[in-house]
Order: structure tokens, then C-alpha cells, then sequence
């Protein structure tokens, strides 16, 4: 398949995503993040991703407004946080995001974390609020198989994407295959593992054939994984570097090489890791 920065996958509700965009977790509130959302606009980047716990809502809002991209162009997406898990509690805590981000819709609405108790009528809150028209997509993020399971036990509607930590380092393959069967998107983060493991020496020695950095082959093999992914960064250079990887295809023997690269390693705390924590039974 041939990317480009602005190439779509639709999704199971027919709303056409971007393959790529960008992170915003841990970008600070202010103007790191207004600069790096702009930076990235600027840059051809047409997807933002953001979330109510990040606490930058409101700069990702004023930044596209001061870009001057239409709305319609860019698709943003937010997630609701676990505090305001529950029905009620969703459809006020997706209105509070909408104003933070001084939007009428929101493209992609997802439920953060599968909060135990919570997750299921999270999730109606947000059928309700797809049929509103408040929400383009509805999906989750953080669904382990077994959640996936139990939700779709309980909903008639299968969630459009699955956002979930992927890398070269934690490949989570039967949890993708399952979401391929079941026509859910996965949506990687992470996939550069925070910036802990970009100079690690195998991606480099892959990336030394096509010119690449580490941190690009590592984007690559999540496109060419058929994920989305969107890399954080609140700095130009490396906002630029992360989207310099359409010019380039990784071979069919780099891509297998790369398969052996897993070794389940996550960049998550012990305490949140959605596979192992009873925080999320």
C-alpha cells in the first residue's frame, strides 16, 4: 500500500481517518503544545490526537483555529477520562471537551482506559452521542481481547479503533489480529516507546539502507503494520523527521526482520498496564 501524509483508512462507520497524525500526551499546556500542533499543521499533518487528561484541549483548539486549515480538513480526536467514566457523566464530559476545543464534533471520541464498573455504559454514552451527531467515530482505547469480548457482548455497534501501545518492541499480534476479524482500526502509540529506544542498534542498521533514522523505521513498520500512529513531539525538527517517512518503503525482509523485534516491552507503569493491573478486571 502506498502512504502518503494525509492517506485514510475508513473505518467500519465509513468515516475516512488519517494513517497518520500527531500525539499530544505529555505535551505541556500553553504554548509548547499551541507551537507543535501549528508546527505539525504546517507540516501537512491533518490528524491531532489529543485527550481531557492531557490538559490541552484548549491549545490543540486554539492552535487549528490559528492555523487557518478548515475544520472539516483536520480530524481530531479526544478520549474520555476515567473520572468521568458512567453514562451521564460522558455525555457532560464530551460537551466540557467540545468547548475546550471550540468545536461543534469531534472526529474520533474514545474511552480512555476500560475502567472496571464503567466501560460499558461509557461506551452507550458514546453511541448516543454518535447518533447526536456530536461524534463522527466511536471507539476505545487500552481494550484488552477480554474487554473487547465483554463489550461485544453488550453493544450491537463495534468500536471503530482500538487505541493501544505498539512498538517494534511490544507487537501485541493476537490482539491485533483480533481487532483486524472484528473490522477495528488499532491505533498505535508509543511506537517509538517514548523516545527510549530510538537508538536502538537494529533499527539504525535498518534504517542506514534507506537513509532513515531509527525513529523513522520504527513509524514505518507501523504504517506498513496497517496501524495508525501518531507520534508526539513539541519540537519542529522532530515533528518534520516523524512525518519524513513517505519516501520509503520498507522490504518485505526488513518487515519480517522487524517481527522479531518483540520482546513485550512496554513503556507503561506496572500499576496501569491494561494486560496484567486489576485496575482494569
Amino acid at each position: 500500500m502506498t502512504f502518503t501524509i494525509t492517506s485514510q483508512v475508513i473505518l467500519n462507520n465509513q468515516v475516512p481517518m488519517p494513517w497518520f497524525g500527531l500525539g499530544t500526551f505529555l505535551s505541556p499546556t500553553g504554548e509548547a503544545t499551541q507551537n507543535a500542533v501549528r508546527w505539525a499543521l504546517e507540516a501537512g499533518y491533518r490528524h491531532i490526537d489529543t485527550a481531557r487528561i492531557y490538559k490541552n484541549e484548549e491549545d490543540v483548539g486554539a492552535a487549528i483555529r490559528q492555523n487557518g486549515t478548515p475544520r472539516s480538513e483536520i480530524f481530531i480526536t479526544t478520549k474520555v477520562w476515567n473520572d468521568d467514566q458512567g453514562y451521564e457523566n460522558t455525555l457532560r464530559a464530551c460537551e466540557e471537551s467540545l468547548k475546550r476545543l471550540a468545536t461543534d464534533y469531534l472526529d474520533l471520541y474514545l474511552v480512555h482506559w476500560p475502567a472496571a464498573g464503567l466501560r460499558n455504559q461509557t461506551y452507550k454514552a458514546l453511541v448516543q452521542l454518535r447518533e447526536q451527531g456530536k461524534v463522527r467515530a466511536i471507539g476505545v482505547s487500552n481494550f484488552m481481547i477480554r474487554h473487547l469480548d465483554e463489550l461485544l457482548a453488550e453493544t450491537d455497534i463495534t468500536p471503530a479503533v482500538n487505541q493501544i501501545e505498539v512498538s517494534p518492541f511490544i507487537q501485541r499480534k493476537e490482539l491485533r489480529a483480533y481487532c483486524a476479524a472484528k473490522g477495528i482500526v488499532v491505533e498505535a502509540y508509543s511506537t517509538l516507546s517514548r523516545g527510549r529506544r530510538t537508538e536502538d542498534e537494529r533499527l539504525a542498521k535498518i534504517g542506514q539502507k534507506y537513509g532513515k533514522t531509527a525513529a523513522q523505521v520504527a513509524l514505518r513498520w507501523g504504517l506498513q503494520s496497517q496501524m495508525v500512529i501518531i507520534p508526539k513531539s513539541v519540537h519542529r525538527e522532530r515533528i518534520i523527521e516523524n512525518a519524513n517517512i513517505f519516501d520509503f518503503e520498507l522490504s518485505a525482509e526488513d518487515m519480517i526482520t522487524l517481527a522479531g523485534f518483540d520482546e513485550n516491552y512496554s513503556v507503561i507503569p506496572p500499576a496501569w498496564n491494561p494486560e496484567t493491573s486489576p485496575n482494569w478486571a
